[in-house]
């Protein structure tokens, strides 16, 4: 039975394994530019893109950082169950549902990973505007972002439909 599972949802797990992949590898290479980058925090510049490297140690863009380790453990509990949730919800998706939950599960891997391995998130992407900037971020959350609103554009098409 459970064979016959991997063998219907393999496609899923190498999805989901190549966001997790591409996500380790741009965070790893971006604290590697940072520890070589004797100068700058800020590791690429231009008009409207930086690369320049954070610790966030809050859930999504930086909410809820806590300096107490009893607030951080709480999170990263709940961020593990949130996750299991979703995996269970894949389960019992569609297709393209599946891959826009396996998106999610990809995206939130990384992130959990770095939790537990860092106490916090390494997020290096900040897009600005002049004197505006939008939170800074990093790979696995774009995947989580896209999957999450692609995944209510879907329910909402799907609840037009009936």
């Amino acid at each position: 039975m459970i064979k016959s599972f991997f063998r219907k949802n393999y496609k899923y797990f190498l999805f989901i394994l190549f966001i997790f992949i591409v996500d380790r590898l741009s965070k790893n290479y971006v604290i590697l530019l940072d520890q070589s980058s004797l100068e700058s925090d800020l590791l690429f510049f231009s008009s409207f893109f930086n690369i320049q490297l954070v610790w966030n140690s809050g859930v999504a863009f930086g909410l809820f950082s806590f300096e107490e380790d009893f607030y951080y453990n709480l999170i990263t509990l709940i961020i593990i169950f949130v996750v299991i949730l979703v995996i269970y919800l894949a389960k019992n998706a569609n297709k393209l549902d599946r891959y826009l939950y396996s998106m999610i599960i990809g995206g939130a891997s990384g992130n959990l990973l770095d939790r537990l391995l860092y106490r916090s998130v390494p997020d290096f992407i900040d897009l600005h505007y002049n004197n505006f900037h939008w939170f800074i971020f990093n790979v696995a959350d774009i995947f989580i972002t896209i999957g999450i609103i692609s995944l209510i554009f879907s329910d909402i098409l799907k609840n037009k439909k009936k």
